[in-house]
């Protein structure tokens, strides 16, 4: 999978590339179909403290995208819970894709 990091107003260092690649191999567990996917890390100093760091995972699979995003006082909480969010809407995507095809074959 591609990954594509974006920032603005932080410099993407090597540690958080690999902390976003741990989670989005996670992600890849539960569906093997990921294209590729771009991130955004953003430190903003004009939102209130608790939620300056920001970050926005887009995924593309074949015919869809899925997109999510979180703001921490951390960088690395931001990740780790924006991968988190992808992961579940991964996990019900996944489903419904599994639903449909189990329902043609009772029709």
């Amino acid at each position: 999978m591609n990954l594509k990091i974006n920032s603005r107003h932080v410099e993407v260092t090597p540690a958080m590339r690999n902390h976003l690649e741990a989670g989005l191999a996670k992600i890849r567990k539960h569906f093997d179909h990921v294209l590729d996917a771009s991130a955004i890390l953003i430190v903003d100093n004009a939102k209130e403290k608790d939620l300056r760091q920001g970050a926005e995972i887009t995924i593309h699979l074949k015919g869809k995208e899925l997109f999510a995003e979180a703001h921490n006082a951390d960088l690395y909480h931001a990740m780790d819970q924006v991968v988190d969010k992808l992961e579940r809407q991964v996990v019900k995507h996944k489903e419904r894709l599994q639903d449909h095809h189990h329902d043609k074959h009772f029709e």
